[in-house]
Order: C-alpha cells, then sequence, then structure tokens
C-alpha cells in the first residue's frame, strides 16, 4: 500500500459524533423525565449508532485507501471508534452525575428497588442487590464499565465489518 491513509482523523470524527449524539440523547430523555422509563432507549440508541459509525468510519477508510483494507486496519478503525465515543460518554456520564444531577442515581435506584419489590423479592434481596449495585457506582468503576463494553462491543462489531469489507493487494494475485 503506497497511499498510506491516517485514521485518526476518522477515529476523532466519527467518535466524537457517536459520543456526542449518546449524551443529547440521554440528556433529552433525562429532561423530559423518562430516563429512568427508558432508559433501554438510550442503550439501543447507543448501540445502533455504534453499529453505523463503525460501518461507515471503516468503509470511508477503505474507500480513501484506494480500496484496499486488512481485517486489521478495520478493527483499529472500529474499536477507536468505540473507545472515543466511551470517553466522551464517560466525561458526559461523571458530568451528569456530578453537575447537572448529582441525586439521578438514588432516584434510579429507588425505582429499581420499586421494580424489585413488585417482581416479589424480599426485603432483604432487595437490600443484598442494593448493597451489591452500589459497588458499582463509583466513579471509576463507571468508567471502566463504559470503557469496557465500548471496546467489547466495538471488537465484536469492527471485526464482523472489517472481516467482510477487508481486501488486500494480496487478494488481487
Amino acid at each position: 500500500m503506497e497511499n498510506q491513509v491516517n485514521s485518526k482523523s476518522i477515529i476523532l470524527n466519527y467518535g466524537l459524533i457517536l459520543g456526542v449524539i449518546g449524551s443529547i440523547v440521554h440528556l433529552a430523555l433525562w429532561a423530559t423525565g423518562i430516563l429512568i422509563e427508558l432508559n433501554w432507549v438510550n442503550s439501543l440508541v447507543w448501540f445502533i449508532g455504534l453499529i453505523a459509525f463503525v460501518i461507515i468510519g471503516i468503509k470511508k477508510f477503505k474507500e480513501a485507501s484506494g480500496g484496499f483494507m486488512s481485517w486489521g486496519q478495520g478493527v483499529k478503525i472500529g474499536i477507536g471508534i468505540a473507545l472515543i465515543s466511551g470517553v466522551v460518554s464517560v466525561i458526559y456520564t461523571l458530568l451528569f452525575m456530578n453537575v447537572i444531577d448529582p441525586g439521578f442515581q438514588d432516584l434510579a435506584m429507588e425505582a429499581q428497588q420499586q421494580a424489585w419489590l413488585d417482581n416479589g423479592m424480599t426485603e432483604e434481596q432487595i437490600e443484598t442487590f442494593t448493597e451489591s449495585a452500589k459497588n458499582f457506582q463509583g466513579p471509576g468503576m463507571i468508567a471502566a464499565l463504559i470503557l469496557g463494553m465500548s471496546a467489547f462491543f466495538g471488537f465484536i462489531i469492527s471485526a464482523i465489518t472489517s472481516a467482510v469489507m477487508k481486501k488486500t493487494e494480496e487478494d488481487q494475485y
């Protein structure tokens, strides 16, 4: 490959756009007061966005590389997009938890406890689950979970996409 394309701009652009879109959707759901009930919508929008932006980013890179791309290059693009989006999500989440609505996690936990109660769990079980959940509410753990999920799903999506879209000069012969 004589014309090596710089993947940094593709990774940064699509990762930042995806992270900002996820933050805006989360903020819109929160502002309308339906975030607790429809948090799955936020996750679904992020996952669909991740699929779309990883595919678009890999396709853009392949086009810029004259139609050639190895599997590893595609995976690098996809994971990069997912991780940049994850970093934006971590920053937004920490801002949300500490500045925008510091009491939101308590409200969400109360809603979860009520759901557990409605599903027939005992008070002891609810207390046990609540204590366990508190271990996952610290900023470090939240950042690790967001980045871990971003990297995991970014790898899966980009590995599949790259396997389908890869084309190297060796494939020509």
